[in-house]
């Protein structure tokens, strides 16, 4: 109905000051929205602020007049458009709300009620047309967003451009989302997206939760850091399915500030307890070698069973052979010198397009030159095109697929850096980097090492190939284990002349000088007087040969032990 406003009443008259006062009908006109007059106590009053008045000093100092008693001073007609005040004023917000109030159809539900069918229909097709472009990215693993998302962009991201593909080929989706849409609607903004991808990731985890249901399970969790420098944990759960399959899910990723094992247990906490997963029902911990996830007193390890004696913990076998095949290795400086020099005959060699062409091209003519001399053999899957490969810590057969190739390629590595120092284009540098690995690879010692690391990771190489498959049965694993020591026993006592030989005849191939194994041996750099004397034979035999697979025999031994195979069979 709006204010009170009588415009026929006989306003009665006051004495105000010397004058007789009272009440204008004009004042109406002026005011039309808001100001209304009580008859009975011939009074002014506010109906916006009358409805809305709120607790603000304000409000309650500027409007009590036209609230509570009324306003009658008649004289002061000035107040009116004090009362008023500024944009922000008390008497104009009261004032919107008093417009949003009186204006129903502006409300929510009248909004929502007054959409026709079609709307609905075209929004959920709009919704529908997101979330399955959502999924897909998410199913291949692909990034959402784009450098530039603007409307004059070539490449808006895969999100957006993946819609416009499905546009293309879907007249209804092409219809709603881009020929109808509304600008405001498109469904298709970063909060919109964050939003899809979050419910799919709740719906995900429910579903494993609930393939889960009341069966025991293991964790296994491990942490990287993120490209915002991020420490950042992943949880997964491994458990038996109702088919009677093993199967893992990723239960979460999250941030944790610090990698104590205090930390890391509070985080694991919150998470199982998120889902209603209890610590009682775990039966498994799994993580890597660090001192805060497997140590035997504070770490990870410890503080849960402590709560659960039969959260038993197994160590990755894989990364237990990795560990103890190549980083048990490098503590001997001789094989720790190999991996370095390696690595960087594959940053040179491999470091550029130009370099990794002209090693192709090189291997690829000494090739075709072995087979017209007979030293090769021709046929199917023989004198495949290779490449120096490069090592990685966490491809646990790397190191071995390296050191092949770097053996396979030696003559054309060789070839390549003695091109690199004469190209006088290169900085002196390069070329003087160039220099040293050449005069390094054409030693007996890195000759040696190669062939000793390429003997054994040859070895445990099968090992450690069925460890990382998904389906291998731990009694086949345990006994590959088995037979890797032994293997590698009998290297140790009836290999030193074989290999020997192998690396005599590769010496004699590329030219490269073989000591007298009776002669005093001499570490290079060092001044002769300070040296303990020794043999030649006795520092490759009982230094080198001896101390690595001795290493490698007592690392697997207490890695692989009687009471980690008891448990896992």
């Amino acid at each position: 109905m709006g204010p009170i406003q009588p415009r026929n009443h006989d306003f009665p008259q006051i004495m105000q000051g010397k004058e007789n006062r009272r009440f204008n009908q004009k004042w109406f006109d002026d005011y039309p929205t808001w100001l209304e007059y009580s008859i009975a106590k011939d009074a002014a009053y506010c109906l916006c602020c009358y409805l809305f008045k709120s607790d603000s000093k304000e409000h309650v100092g500027s409007c009590d007049a036209f609230v509570v008693k009324g306003f009658s001073n008649w004289k002061k007609v000035e107040r009116f458009g004090k009362h008023i005040g500024g944009p922000n004023s008390a008497h104009n917000q009261a004032s919107s709300k008093c417009e949003a109030l009186r204006n129903q159809e502006q409300h929510i539900e009248a909004l929502v009620n007054k959409q026709t069918e079609q709307q609905q229909s075209d929004y959920r097709i709009r919704l529908h047309a997101s979330v399955l472009n959502a999924r897909f990215l998410l199913e291949q693993g692909l990034p959402f967003r784009g450098h530039d998302e603007s409307c004059d962009s070539l490449n808006q991201g895969n999100f957006r451009q993946h819609l416009k593909f499905m546009t293309m080929i879907n007249e209804d989706m092409k219809r709603v989302c881009v020929e109808k849409c509304p600008g405001n609607l498109k469904l298709v903004t970063s909060d919109i997206q964050k939003d899809i991808v979050s419910a799919c990731a709740i719906e995900t985890t429910n579903s494993i939760i609930k393939d889960l249901g009341d069966s025991l399970f293991s964790i296994l969790v491990d942490e990287a850091r993120d490209l915002s420098s991020k420490e950042q944990m992943a949880v997964v759960i491994r458990y038996v399915d109702k088919l009677g399959h093993v199967v893992e899910r990723l239960l979460g990723i999250t941030h944790v500030p610090n990698t104590t094992a205090t930390s890391l247990k509070e985080e694991i906490e919150a998470i199982l307890a998120k889902h209603k997963l209890s610590i009682s029902r775990l039966r498994g911990q799994g993580y890597d070698g660090a001192s805060n996830m497997q140590g035997e007193f504070n770490g990870l390890k410890a503080l849960i069973l402590k709560e659960n004696e039969y959260a038993y913990y197994v160590h990755c076998f894989a990364h237990q052979l990795q560990l103890a095949l190549v980083g048990v290795a490098k503590k001997n400086m001789n094989i720790s010198d190999l991996f370095f020099l390696v690595t960087n005959v594959v940053n040179v060699v491999g470091g550029s397009c130009k370099r990794h062409d002209i090693l192709q091209e090189i291997q690829l003519a000494k090739i075709k030159e072995a087979l017209e001399n007979g030293e090769l053999s021709n046929g199917q899957g023989l004198n495949q095109e290779t490449t120096l490969k490069r090592a990685g810590d966490t491809r646990w057969s790397s190191h071995y697929r390296t050191l092949v190739s770097l053996e396979y390629m030696f003559s054309s590595i060789l070839d390549v850096l003695d091109l690199i120092v004469k190209d006088m284009k290169l900085s002196s540098d390069q070329r003087h980097e160039a220099h040293n690995l050449l005069k390094s690879l054409q030693t007996f010692e890195f000759t040696f090492s190669l062939h000793l690391m390429i003997s054994l990771l040859g070895i445990t190489n099968e090992l450690s190939q069925a460890l990382q498959r998904k389906d291998q049965d731990i009694v086949n694993a345990m006994t590959l284990v088995r037979i890797s020591k032994q293997r590698l026993q009998l290297m140790r006592d009836n290999g030193w002349n074989s290999l020997l030989d192998d690396i005599s005849s590769f010496c004699a191939k590329h030219d490269i000088e073989v000591p007298n194994m009776v002669d005093t041996y001499v570490v290079p750099g060092r001044v002769r007087r300070h040296v303990d004397k020794r043999t030649v034979l006795h520092h490759f035999q009982v230094e080198l040969f001896f101390q690595v697979i001795d290493l490698q025999l007592q690392e697997l031994n207490g890695r692989f032990n009687e009471a980690n195979t008891e448990l896992l069979l």
